[in-house]
């Protein structure tokens, strides 16, 4: 989770690298003290779980593509829209994952909870998500409207603590402070 607050960089390198759209220096620093924060947040948790290299790289991957995705989202919004953009590539997503799903449909036990749950996070925690993501998009540029994946690790951390009563250590706390500041400094116009 926290190497998603990476998200913004990337969108910046590919935006610069691959569409010529350069960040502003005001951006770049806004970009590098946000990541600075989620790093600072991270930090307590450095010697907990395990990760791999295979799943570090499937992480670096989906980054990029992220900064593919929002970067071309931002013409098709401005040219049609956030619906019909998020219509269109939700279609294309349920083409290509249909057949895997379809390989292990005689192992589904169902249930109206989980489904219900499914649907609900679907809706309101990735698809509403994804219409303002790229809406500020088209009305901000993708470098400023990635800035708000920074808030997912301060939002997962206070909920971790609010609801799971999970310990959250001090530097975490000056983390968060430092992300915000990040992002505030990254989505300012000049």
């Amino acid at each position: 989770g926290m190497l998603n607050g990476a998200t913004p960089l990337f969108v910046a390198t590919v935006g610069a690298l691959a569409f010529k759209k350069k960040a502003s220096r005001a951006q770049v620093n806004g970009l590098l003290v946000g990541f600075a924060g989620v790093v600072v947040i991270a930090v307590p948790t450095f010697n907990e779980g395990s990760s791999s290299i295979v799943g570090i790289a499937l992480i670096v991957a989906a980054l990029t593509c992220y900064g593919f995705s929002l970067n071309v989202a931002l013409p098709l919004q401005q040219a049609h829209g956030s619906l019909p953009v998020l219509w269109r590539a939700q279609a294309a997503a349920l083409v290509m994952t249909t057949p895997l799903g379809l390989t292990g449909i005689n192992d589904i036990d169902f249930a109206w909870s989980p489904l219900v749950m499914i649907v609900l996070l679907g809706v309101f925690g990735t698809g509403l998500a994804y219409v303002m993501t790229v809406s500020n998009a088209g009305r901000l540029g993708a470098t400023r409207a990635s800035v708000t994946t920074y808030l997912i690790p301060v939002v997962a951390l206070a909920l971790g603590a609010l609801i799971r009563n999970e310990s959250v250590e001090p530097l975490s706390i000056l983390g968060c402070a430092i992300a915000l500041v990040g992002a505030y400094l990254a989505g300012r116009s000049s």
